[in-house]
């Protein structure tokens, strides 16, 4: 399994806006996607920063995921944060929300 983790700066009381915009447009997209596992947001609690990690199947599924939806998604959340989001890949070694065999651990 793999995770795609995205940090996002956010404009001032964006939160509640942001959180929706997940749970309507961002997150049905992502549905529609092979591979897609999960996809969970975090906001800290000063409402400045939130993380999106979405969860796939194989690499190549994150991948697709980054060469198709990606930039619509961005262009959405693009009014309520600052700056462009940073993006990083993980191997996921643990996960109790999905039975897993870690990539590279087998």
């Amino acid at each position: 399994m793999f995770a795609r983790r995205v940090h996002m700066r956010l404009k001032s009381n964006c939160t509640v806006q942001l959180a929706e915009k997940f749970e309507t447009e961002i997150i049905p997209m992502l549905r529609k996607l092979k591979g897609f596992q999960d996809e969970i947001t975090f906001v800290t609690q000063s409402g400045s920063e939130a993380f999106a990690i979405s969860l796939w199947d194989r690499a190549e599924s994150a991948e697709v995921y980054n060469h198709t939806i990606y930039p619509a998604v961005v262009k959405i959340v693009s009014k309520y944060i600052e700056g462009t989001p940073h993006v990083e890949t993980f191997n996921v070694a643990n996960c109790t929300f999905h039975k897993i065999v870690p990539a590279g651990f087998v």
